[in-house]
Parts: structure tokens; sequence; C-alpha cells
């Protein structure tokens, strides 16, 4: 499918009062084939999310201090994860040292998977994504661990005023970006 045709057909889905504040757009180079191109969102002509980015290994890295030295978020830790780095220690590490490695390593997979979910998205993966949203229901995508999916299915008019307001809690564990344009949506209701 055509960037053009995609971007009619996910901008006829939009709810009727982000119609006009909610752009995607992108970018190709003709003449460099090298270049992929990049794809962003814009809300009221800025742009919002940009889906090509060279600091991954920064923002990785800096992600995963953040959620290490923010005592909000509680990262629950299984019996199962904690038996893990029993065995990978070989049973010599004090039982309370334990929990510490075990959500250590949880906060690192975290960090990745967020990072990951938000960055290295060129135009051709930006139109892998939106052709999926157009073909999978609304619930999936809101449930989706994919960022793109979220925010497609935020900004959508098939999702009611209902279903955003039951949504707070399920959106406090979700990447900022999404928490972003649920905020956006609210504001319109």
């Amino acid at each position: 499918m055509s960037w053009s045709k995609l971007k009619q057909q996910l901008e006829s889905f939009l709810c009727p009062a982000l119609y006009g504040r909610v752009e995607y757009r992108a970018t190709s180079y003709r003449y460099l084939p090298d270049k992929a191109g990049i794809c962003y969102i814009a809300v009221d002509k800025k742009n919002v999310l940009n889906m090509s980015d060279i600091t991954t290994l920064i923002r990785w890295y800096q992600t995963e201090m953040e959620i290490k030295n923010d005592s909000d978020i509680q990262i629950p830790i299984t019996n199962e994860e904690i038996e893990a780095v029993r065995i990978d220690t070989k049973g010599t590490v004090p039982e309370d040292r334990l929990k510490v490695i075990a959500r250590s390593r949880k906060i690192s997979e975290y960090a990745k998977e967020l990072v990951s979910a938000q960055t290295s998205l060129s135009k051709s993966n930006f139109i892998v994504v939106a052709t999926k949203f157009l073909s999978i229901s609304i619930e999936e995508s809101l449930e989706s661990n994919d960022i793109l999916l979220n925010i497609l299915a935020l900004v959508d008019r098939r999702v009611g005023k209902k279903r955003i307001l039951n949504m707070t809690e399920k959106m406090k564990l979700k990447h900022p970006i999404v928490q972003y344009f649920y905020e956006l949506r609210l504001s319109t209701l």
C-alpha cells in the first residue's frame, strides 16, 4: 500500500476532535537509496513522536537509571526469578541480596523493552505497524506492547469515552508517549 493511501486510511479513523490536530508525516529520499526516510506523528503542527533516532544506547542507560532511582516504580519479582538468580550464582549469595539482583535484572530488561519499543522505527517499519493496525481489532492494539499500536488505537474514533475513562490504571504502566496520547484523548472528552 502506498504511503498516501495508508495515511488517508489512518486519518479516516481519527476521532473527530483530533482530526486536523494529529497528523502522520513521512519523509523519504528519492535519490539516496540507502536512506529509508523517517516518519513522525505531529500534534498541533509539533513533532511529538520521531521514529528514527541514533541515541538509542544512551537513552537505554538513562531509562534504566531513571527506573532504578524512582522509588515510586514497583517492579514485582517472582519466586522463579529469585530462584533463577540463586541457580546462576550457585547458591553463594545471601538471601536478601538475591532479591536485589533479581530486581536489578528485571529493571534492566524493562528498560531495554521500553527503549526498543520506542526506537528504530523507520518509514518502512511504520508502514508495517500501521498496516497491522488496520487489519487487527482495536482490543488487540490497545493490549499490545507495541507503542505505535497503542498510540494509533488511542486516537481512533472506535475507542469510546467509557473505554478511555476505564483505561486510567492501565495507562500508568505504559510508555510516556502513550500516556501523552492518552492525556490528549482525555482532553477531547
